[in-house]
Parts: structure tokens; C-alpha cells; sequence
């Protein structure tokens, strides 16, 4: 594999908490920069997850990537960790000059609770209920200009409402615990108001989607839907389904995966554009 560089940053500080990413570098010096959010169904994980298999091959291809921390639930109330990502988004700008990265065009991945949290980054661009001031940098933009989602929820809803047997299977209630809540069913309006679906529209970054038919954590429906809201919404939308994959599946790092995700994302974001 090329060699990639990985140095690491702090981008704000909430009481006593730090929040840091590590910035993977690509060989070339005008690679586009994705910010990686990591899973972990909003309580645990960290930046450093799948470094070896997913983050650092991906900058190989010629993606630079960002992987974030955010604060994780109990500790932290929805939507502190969008707040958190918006403020990773702002400090790369703010600091692009400095750290010689292309930050004009800048998009975000996620994966499974990462990915809902990063998609609901790019659909509530300009919106100052989301925007928080997580680090400062207040001037500079946190819209995005694309989006991974992989095998993350679309609809918290939905994809909370297991019956007892899925329900037992599980660790936690992932999007219950999210929200606060027993059950989703208790907060069954705010989950509703909190769908990615609801929020899509023609001006929405470009998506691309992937999914596992074999997923059984979170239904590959819940891609599915995305997909379709955002193409009937006029937006430009892509849906892979990889055939015998589950959540987290080694699928989604084997080359072929990530080389055509690093392809997307240069495609999409090599412009020189700014946000606006």
C-alpha cells in the first residue's frame, strides 16, 4: 500500500472534554478531504476504529480523511454530536491553509450510527438550530459537498422498531438510547421528525449509499428508502448493495469497495467551487 502519513489535532474543547481527529494524508498533494465518522450506535467507538483496514487505504486512493471523535451518549444529548461534527467541519477550514489541505469542496462518510449523524450534517446545511458553536470558527461554512453513508439508519423510527426477539439480540437500543428514550415508541414524533427522509430535497449533496443484503442490525431498507427519497427529490443519488455482507462486514474494506468510494468522492469533490 502507498504510504500514508497520520498526524493528529484538536479541534475544540467542551468542559473537559477534547475532541480530536487524525488526518490521514494521501500521496498527493491536492487530494480532496473526507471527514470519517465512525460507528458504534452513538455510545461507543472511536476515531481510531478501522484505521488499518478502511481509513488508511482509503487515503491511499487519493481521499485525504479526517476521522472524528464526538461525544458519545449517555454522557451527551442529541444533537450535541452533529454540533460536534459542524465544528470539525469549520476547524478544517479554518486550518486548511496551514495544513495544506483542499478544503473548498469537503465531504463527509460515515458508517452505520456515523452515517446518520454525518448525512443529517449534510441535509441541515444553513439551518442555525443545528449549527451549534462547537469550536468556534463561526465564520467559516459547515455545509458539505458529499456523502458516504454506509449501512446507516435513515429512519430512526423504523429502524428502532424490533420486535423482542431482534430487541434481545442486540447489546443496547441503539436509536432509543440516542434519543434518550426506553423505547423509540416513547418518543415515536420526535423520531419521526429526525428521519433523514423527511429532510432530503433537490439541493441535497451527492449521495452515495452502501448497504449489506445480510445486515441484520440495520435492515438494508433503511439505505434503500434514503436512496429513493433523495432521487425522487431530484438529488444525485448512488445505491451499491453488497451481496453477502452484514453490518460491518469485511466487504466494505476489501479494495474493490474502497477503491470506488476514494473514485466517487475525487469525482465529486475535485473542483475548485467554494461552498456557498
Amino acid at each position: 500500500m502507498t504510504h500514508v502519513t497520520v498526524e493528529t489535532h484538536d479541534f475544540a474543547t467542551i468542559g473537559e472534554t477534547t475532541l480530536g481527529l487524525d488526518l490521514y494524508r494521501a500521496p498527493q498533494t491536492d487530494a480532496p478531504l473526507v471527514l470519517y465518522v465512525h460507528g458504534g450506535g452513538w455510545r461507543s467507538g472511536d476515531k481510531a476504529d478501522a484505521h488499518t483496514e478502511r481509513l488508511a487505504p482509503l487515503a491511499a486512493y487519493g481521499v485525504t480523511v479526517a476521522s472524528v471523535d464526538y461525544r458519545l451518549v449517555p454522557g451527551a444529548a442529541f444533537p450535541d454530536q452533529v454540533h460536534d461534527l459542524k465544528g470539525a467541519v469549520r476547524w478544517l477550514r479554518s486550518q486548511a491553509p496551514s495544513l495544506g489541505l483542499r478544503s473548498d469542496r469537503l465531504g463527509i462518510w460515515g458508517a452505520s450510527a456515523g452515517a446518520y449523524l454525518g448525512s443529517l450534517v449534510a441535509l441541515t446545511a444553513g439551518d442555525d438550530d443545528w449549527e451549534g458553536a462547537v469550536g468556534g470558527n463561526l465564520e467559516q461554512s459547515s455545509e458539505v459537498q458529499a456523502v458516504v453513508h454506509w449501512f446507516g439508519q435513515s429512519d430512526l423510527l423504523v429502524s428502532g422498531s424490533r420486535t423482542d426477539v431482534e430487541a434481545g439480540l442486540l447489546p443496547f437500543a441503539f436509536e432509543a438510547g440516542l434519543l434518550g428514550v426506553r423505547s423509540v415508541v416513547d418518543a415515536a414524533d420526535r423520531a419521526r421528525g429526525l428521519s433523514l427522509i423527511t429532510r432530503v430535497s433537490a439541493q441535497a449533496p451527492p449521495f452515495l449509499i452502501a448497504h449489506g443484503d445480510r445486515d441484520h442490525v440495520v435492515a438494508p431498507s433503511e439505505g434503500e428508502a434514503l436512496h429513493h427519497a433523495l432521487s425522487r427529490a431530484g438529488a444525485d443519488t448512488q445505491f451499491m448493495l453488497l451481496g453477502g455482507a452484514g453490518h460491518e462486514g469485511p466487504e466494505f474494506n476489501r479494495p474493490a469497495t474502497l477503491a470506488m468510494t476514494a473514485a466517487w468522492l475525487r469525482e465529486r469533490l475535485m473542483t475548485s467551487s467554494a461552498p456557498s
